[in-house]
């Protein structure tokens, strides 16, 4: 199969690139985020709390299940960007048929899963009694639509990796559009409650998969998708695992340890409950930054690796690491410096203002120091080396944070110290990817024989 388009990624002006890679990323991130709140807004304003919060009690099993299949599934994405980069036609559309096919697959295998442990997980998770029924309404339908989510996300990935990220958010501000208006007319209109939510979330899902998988359909280069020729290459299912099995494992062992840190914030009482809930809102919008650069930087990496062009992977490492942390350190700096007013736009409860605070004064110092972890992590994963970043992140991150939370905040127990657990592990974990990095043997083990190069 040919590769009939010019590819800027591994020609054109590095910093250029990137960023043309970035907005539309970010832009479609707060797509995300406004997609999510809007649907709270409607289930608090129009059914009730116990359904905002049977809800909201599904959000961590959920996160669980589609968080590791995104993983398990970005495995795809450094392979196909690879291909790509490397113009290999033929090896390019195996991947990419091949990740339909796992979307297909894990899906139909989640949605068993997930229906047949929907209750036994909630009840883990100590769901109240008054709000279980609303938990399981929403859950049993989002499970229901577990394949569009999933085929969604495979695609979206798919052309993140050829360098299109563009029409992954046309997609989404098209599913965002949608769901707010079945939201209103299933909820408003219809009184459907959560079912009537949950409803429209699975229509908004199949209707973002529709739309990804025409594009794909429609292209005539040879990431094109063929529903004949969708199944399993071996070979290439194999590595696709082998890259993105560390990932998916590293998104549920997060889940688990953010669940730990919650039930610490939760012996605190309702003050540092809503003040970690706002500022956790407030600090996502960081992280959809952050995380924009890094998946910009692992498409750029991966295909001028394909490409064969090492030094411009090391030249877009260091450009995307200083853009991203002078953007970061700006956005933290303002964080502190205005965190009352923002935190009022939440709430007016002076407790729980001043407790905000307390909680961005300990966070935002440190931000700029994960930089380092979410960009060499990202570039390492674009040239194929997943265990190694995966390990590095579960101990320093995860295992640490656990470490703090069990075995130091009980001999100072106070709101200020947990949240310290976060910059703590992003102190560690970034130092040990510093020195990682700088080695560059994560390069030097994926450089084809023969090939030698001046580090």
């Amino acid at each position: 199969m040919e590769m009939t388009q010019r590819n800027e990624i591994t020609e054109g002006v590095i910093w250029k690139q990137l960023l043309l890679f970035f907005f539309p990323i970010l832009i479609g991130s707060f797509f995300q985020q406004l997609y999510n709140t809007v649907d709270t807004i409607i289930v608090g304003q129009y059914v009730g709390k116990e359904a905002l919060a049977g809800v909201g009690s599904t959000g961590q099993v959920i996160n669980l299940w589609v968080g590791f299949f995104i993983g398990l599934a970005g495995g795809a994405s450094v392979i196909i960007s690879q291909y790509y980069g490397g113009r290999s036609g033929e090896a390019l559309s195996q991947a990419v048929h091949t990740a339909v096919a796992l979307a297909l697959a894990g899906g139909a295998v989640l949605t068993a899963v997930g229906l047949a442990t929907a209750r036994v997980s909630l009840q883990v998770l100590d769901v109240p009694g008054d709000v279980m029924d609303e938990a399981m309404t929403y859950i049993t339908v989002f499970y229901t639509g577990l394949i569009p989510c999933l085929v969604y996300n495979v695609g979206t990935g798919i052309l993140r990796a050829i360098g299109d990220s563009k029409m992954p958010l046309y997609v989404l501000i098209a599913c965002c559009v949608v769901n707010i208006v079945l939201d209103l007319l299933f909820v408003v209109a219809f009184h459907w409650n959560v079912f009537g939510v949950a409803l429209a979330t699975v229509f908004a899902q199949t209707v973002s998969a529709v739309l990804i998988m025409l594009r794909l359909m429609r292209t005539k280069d040879a990431y094109r998708v063929a529903l004949r020729q969708i199944r399993f290459h071996g070979p290439m299912l194999r590595r696709i695992i082998r890259l993105g099995l560390p990932t998916g494992m590293q998104s549920v062992l997060y889940s688990i340890s953010n669940l730990v840190i919650q039930a610490a914030v939760n012996s605190f009482g309702t003050n540092a409950v809503a003040s970690w809930s706002a500022v956790s809102r407030i600090d996502g919008f960081i992280w959809m930054v952050m995380e924009a650069f890094a998946i910009s930087v692992t498409t750029f990496v991966g295909q001028n690796f394909g490409a064969g062009k090492y030094d411009r992977v090391l030249r877009g490492t260091r450009v995307c690491l200083g853009m991203t942390a002078g953007t970061i350190f700006l956005l933290s700096m303002l964080e502190i410096a205005f965190a009352g007013p923002i935190l009022r736009i939440f709430t007016g409860d002076a407790d729980v203002v001043a407790q905000g605070t307390a909680f961005i004064r300990v966070w935002a110092p440190a931000y700029t120091v994960y930089v380092f972890v979410e960009i060499f992590s990202g570039t390492v994963r674009g040239v194929g080396e997943a265990l190694l970043p995966m390990i590095i992140t579960i101990f320093g991150v995860c295992v640490l944070r656990l470490i703090w939370i069990w075995g130091v905040v009980p001999f100072h127990r106070t709101p200020a110290m947990v949240a310290a657990s976060y910059p703590v592990t992003w102190g560690v974990t970034g130092l040990v990817f510093i020195f990682y990095y700088l080695r560059k043997n994560w390069l030097r083990r994926h450089i084809p024989e023969g090939q030698k190069l001046a580090l």
